[in-house]
């Protein structure tokens, strides 16, 4: 079989201009969706050139995992301290507490300005620095590749937190915490569609579902033996959004392929269409490979199910 030859394309050659070509490019769906897999997040455009003062910041998105704000700086040249300078005033003028800067080649000063920043702040901001590159193979069309050269350092964030919060974490918190871990490596290596949140030592864990105020959740309950997945909605149109999946129920369960547990939970700001599996106790380890996989498959089902719909029904 013959194989092509890698080569590096110039940015300068597809994008000649940062602000009217590589702004907008970067600001598209598809090409935040890509951002998105490689940092784990799930980024939905929410504005560009956004005004800070006198300044205007390149992009402003919102995760769908924490429904929280994330600015995005870019340039197509090597970092600077003026693009350096610009990130801090824009995520305090704008009250944001996740950044990406993104550029052709970052500085070893730069990286560890970031480093630095990771290291100093607490557990809820978050510094990512990212090196964009361009290749093809012969004649085919650019392709983008994102590299990580500097992301906050969870594992060291975690033991701070872990040794301050130590005590009050109990057998039951600390076997939760371990099983999510366990589960979120599961989903990393199958490669899932649904991307996991970071393990906490709770009862739950959430997933995005690609629109802020929906999100998959999957549960463990050990005083019932039970563990469930489900789509939860708490939106601006209250319970018009549960009204237009109920309308379709028959379609919706008959595309799952089961039938669901539908929450309208009236007085509630919160709906939920769930499914659970009786029987299943998250502290015996021996039965965490059929659990995860039952949890992995029905959360992709949900997220084949509703995804579409949920985009029919926001826009």
């Amino acid at each position: 079989m013959a194989l092509g030859k890698l080569e590096r394309v110039e940015l300068r050659d597809v994008w000649g201009n940062e602000a009217t070509d590589f702004t907008p490019w970067l600001a598209r769906a598809e090409n935040l969706e890509a951002l998105s897999e490689t940092l784990g997040m799930d980024l939905e455009s929410a504005g560009t050139e956004q005004s800070v003062g006198s300044y205007r910041a390149d992009i402003l998105c919102k995760d769908a995992f924490s429904g929280n704000y994330v600015l995005i700086e870019n340039q197509i040249e090597r970092t600077n301290h003026s693009h350096l300078g610009q990130i801090l005033t824009y995520s305090a003028g704008l009250k944001i507490k996740t950044v990406i800067w993104i550029a052709s080649r970052f500085t070893d000063e730069h990286r560890a300005a970031l480093d630095y920043l990771n290291e100093i702040t607490e557990e809820e901001y978050s510094f990512f620095g990212l090196e964009v590159e361009l290749w093809r193979i012969g004649n085919s069309d650019p392709a983008p590749k994102f590299n990580i050269v500097s992301r906050p350092n969870d594992w060291t964030k975690n033991v701070r937190d872990s040794a301050q919060h130590a005590v009050e974490l109990s057998e039951v918190k600390q076997q939760q915490q371990t099983y999510w871990a366990a589960f979120k490596d599961f989903m990393d290596e199958r490669r899932s569609s649904v991307r996991c949140q970071n393990p906490s030592p709770q009862h739950w864990m959430n997933m995005s579902i690609g629109r802020s105020g929906f999100w998959l959740n999957a549960k463990v309950n050990s005083l019932k033996s039970r563990i469930s997945v489900s789509l939860n909605m708490k939106t601006q149109q209250g319970k018009a959004v549960y009204q237009y999946f109920a309308d379709k129920k028959d379609e919706i369960e008959t595309e799952f392929g089961s039938v669901l547990e539908w929450a309208e939970l009236p007085g509630k700001n919160t709906s939920i269409i769930s499914l659970s599996l009786e029987g299943a106790d998250f502290r015996e380890r021996d039965e965490w490979e059929t659990q995860f996989e039952w949890l992995a498959t029905n959360l992709e089902r949900l997220d084949k199910t509703f995804r579409k719909r949920i985009k029919e029904f926001v826009g």
